[in-house]
């Protein structure tokens, strides 16, 4: 068979020149010289973080035969990391997002049936082991640990059999496990994430493990500053109510109240597009705009105890 002259190459990349920092200055790893129809697309003003990426090209360069797990609260840019990482080295990426009826077969192999023939075409995880594409399993402490068991050798490198052609998959060089979940595997003790189960010690085992908090307040503003034309100030006030709702979500305040909800660095981008755009309409229609695209954002969703505090607040950070 004839090599597609199209087909991406291999091209190594320079870590500190391409991400800007988080490893040694002469580390590389390894990518493609051009994007695939499966690689993410780059989001210019995404802002990587050093301390993260340090651990995670860590795990990149040295955990052969090992699965990564990020951990961390929702909305902190576990996903958006890794895309952010395989869009840069041109690398393509199989998502599934797991939950709690997913099954081992899904991963694999699809069955389709046309016209009264049967045609088996890969999953997810099979395709990412053939042609060496990053993995990505979102949410996997959603998925029922005995479906999770199965993975137990793919993580460690072994070959994926394909149950309806017997088809045995070595995985390719290039192939990775990555998984993401809100809790670090275990119970989750605070029931701040409805649906979680623990999982299974032997498949936890099997991962290096990176905590994922949400970005220090110079990061976020730096974030915020790209997303919305508004005052510094004002988006300092924003992180800092940010800030104070995480602190009862995780129950770290001294408030007698929790919330039900949290602020990730998603619902502050939300919020501060809000607020540029109905800012300009508060003295032609007599609405605050502070509290009204905050309404947009996430108090909307909010049970009403936890919504007045929210807005109680907003009111005490930004003043009358």
């Amino acid at each position: 068979m004839t090599k597609n002259p199209n087909a991406p190459c291999l091209q190594n990349y320079n870590l500190v020149k391409t991400f800007g920092g988080g490893a040694p200055a002469k580390a590389e790893v390894a990518g493609f010289d051009r994007p695939t129809p499966f690689t993410p697309a780059i989001d210019s003003q995404y802002e990587f973080r050093n301390e993260i990426l340090t651990d995670v090209f860590g795990w990149w360069l040295m955990g052969e035969g090992e699965g990564l797990f990020l951990t961390g609260p929702s909305g902190s840019g576990k996903s958006s990391l890794i895309r952010q990482v395989c869009a840069r080295l041109c690398l393509p990426m199989q998502h599934l997002v797991g939950h709690a009826r997913l099954e081992f077969p899904e991963m694999v192999s699809t069955i389709h049936i046309t016209n009264g023939n049967t045609r088996v075409s890969y999953g997810p995880l099979a395709r990412a082991m053939k042609y060496g594409h990053v993995f990505l399993l979102d949410e996997v402490d959603l998925i029922d640990p005995s479906t999770n068991a199965a993975l137990n050798e793919v993580i460690q490198g072994k070959p994926l059999t394909v149950p309806e052609t017997g088809e045995v998959i070595q995985p390719h060089p290039m192939f990775k496990f990555i998984a993401t979940g809100n809790t670090r595997g275990g119970q989750d003790h605070h029931g701040l994430y409805q649906g979680t189960v623990g999982q299974n010690l032997a498949f936890m085992d099997r991962f290096w493990t990176v905590e994922v908090g949400y970005p220090a307040m110079e990061t976020e503003l730096r974030i915020l500053k790209q997303a919305a034309s508004l005052p510094e100030e004002i988006l300092r006030s924003m992180i800092e109510v940010a800030h104070g709702v995480r602190d009862a979500f995780m129950g770290e305040n001294d408030e007698a109240h929790s919330c039900e909800l949290t602020f990730s660095t998603r619902t502050l981008l939300r919020w501060s597009k809000a607020m540029a755009y109905f800012g300009p309409m508060g003295k032609k229609t007599g609405i605050d705009p502070i509290v009204y695209s905050l309404e947009k954002a996430l108090t909307n969703r909010a049970n009403p105890e936890t919504k007045r505090f929210i807005h109680e607040l907003t009111q005490r950070v930004f003043g009358a």
